[in-house]
């Protein structure tokens, strides 16, 4: 079931929607009061998408590399960007743009076979059902602290409009799921303002996967989900099982114009090989503005990373994660056959590389992006001990690649790692 998604080790996350008109935080800006509801909402009036062209999105994703790609189809400000029978809060009804953005993305995406992924906000801080009820049906003490766009502020609960708005729920997921072809991946958020009981799993996710038996979703489903989404901080403990780090490409989801703080094409492919180095994926945002167009700073990214992806494509793709970081200071990735070890060098180097513990021989080494063939030694070791020494691996600043430099050696046998703690030599 889950195989294309471990194997698809990069996505593009897109956040599009209204709050791309005054480049503000999608949503949050009106929940913490930054902006009023109504001022939020007006933005409406000013979504085009008058130069938004699928095909050249689905190109652009194409070209990083990437193998899936999610859209947020709703965020929690309840603005629907597909065409929905269930509300007139939609693009389609309620702004200039008048267009289905999921329908166009869907088809342009699919057709160049990446993998279609649906963000959809659980939250609807605009439906007038959705603030009925309070999280586990806990009343808080303090009901000044509660926010309007969540539950009730009087201290009152609606069960009823609350049954109401997960029928809502239910029914723009149908269209999401039902009309655009198979979503492979629904990426949902928001979970957290309402408890499993309260969101009726696991009947829920039972319902979702009747759209497509292997549908996968995200963590954010309190505890159903299949995979895990760690967000903006890398993990330093791989996460267990599938999991997957979603991050901007600056510091912000959606399009905001005054936020120049990007990441460097550099800093972004080192923290994509340390991704797939603890076996996970990564999905990088891109947030397109208001007219439906990508910043220039966020294509050079995307087509710089696609461009280092397929020149390293065997170490990225097919592989599984590496060796723990006490043997390789540096991210690495193992080979399905487990008879060849990737090594990421993240820096230049004086004279060589070192790599600890490894017990197999080495047929032979190479860096990746210009096949050079590279000589090694070894050093120290107690054979008869089965500890093996240490390789130095001869690798000078020219061998380098301008981002990260991959190294592949070739070994007889399986990767085997020696995790001991030594030994003293009794007898030579």
């Amino acid at each position: 079931m889950s195989h294309w998604f471990e194997d698809a080790k990069l996505g593009i996350f897109i956040h599009y929607g209204i709050y791309a008109v005054k480049g503000i935080a999608e949503s949050w800006s009106f929940y913490n009061k930054q902006i009023s509801y109504e001022d939020y909402m007006k933005q409406l009036n000013g979504f085009t998408a008058s130069a938004f062209d699928a095909e050249k999105w689905a190109d652009l994703i194409e070209k990083s590399g990437a193998r899936y790609a999610v859209l947020t189809t709703k965020h929690h400000d309840g603005v629907a960007l597909f065409d929905t029978k269930y509300s007139d809060l939609s693009v389609v009804k309620k702004t200039p743009a008048k267009r289905d953005i999921v329908k166009e993305y869907a088809d342009a995406v699919r057709k160049r076979g990446i993998r279609v992924g649906m963000y959809f906000s659980l939250i609807d801080w605009s439906h007038p059902d959705y603030a009925s009820v309070y999280q586990n049906g806990e009343i808080p003490e303090d009901l000044s602290a509660v926010n309007p766009f969540s539950s009730p502020v009087d201290g009152v609960e609606h069960p009823e409009k609350w049954e109401r708005f997960l029928e809502f729920n239910n029914h723009q997921l149908s269209e999401v799921l039902g009309n655009y072809g198979k979503v492979d991946l629904l990426w949902f958020d928001g979970d957290w303002e309402r408890s499993a009981k309260q969101w009726g799993l696991p009947e829920f996710k039972e319902y979702l996967k009747s759209f497509n038996p292997e549908l996968i979703i995200n963590s954010r489903l309190q505890g159903y989900g299949d995979y895990k989404t760690p967000e903006q901080g890398i993990p330093i403990t791989r996460p267990e099982g599938m999991w997957e780090f979603c991050t901007t490409i600056n510091s912000s989801w959606g399009y905001q114009p005054g936020d120049n703080h990007y990441k460097s094409l550099n800093q972004i492919i080192r923290m994509f090989c340390d991704c797939i180095s603890m076996g996970g994926n990564m999905l990088l945002d891109i947030g397109p503005k208001e007219d439906g167009t990508v910043d220039e700073r966020q294509e050079e990214i995307l087509l710089g990373l696609g461009k280092w992806v397929k020149t390293h494509e065997e170490a990225v793709f097919g592989t599984e994660e590496g060796i723990m970081n006490r043997y390789w200071l540096g991210g690495s990735t193992i080979s399905k056959d487990r008879k060849t070890l990737y090594l990421f060098v993240y820096d230049q180097p004086r004279e060589c590389v070192c790599l600890k513990g490894l017990c197999n021989k080495i047929k032979k080494i190479t860096v990746l992006h210009s096949q050079k063939e590279l000589t090694w030694e070894i050093h120290g070791g107690v054979p008869w001990f089965q500890i093996p020494g240490t390789t130095w691996i001869s690798l000078k600043p020219e061998d380098c690649h301008e981002n990260v430099t991959v190294l592949k050696l070739e070994l007889e046998g399986e990767v085997e790692m020696y995790g001991g703690s030594g030994a003293v030599v009794t007898h030579n």
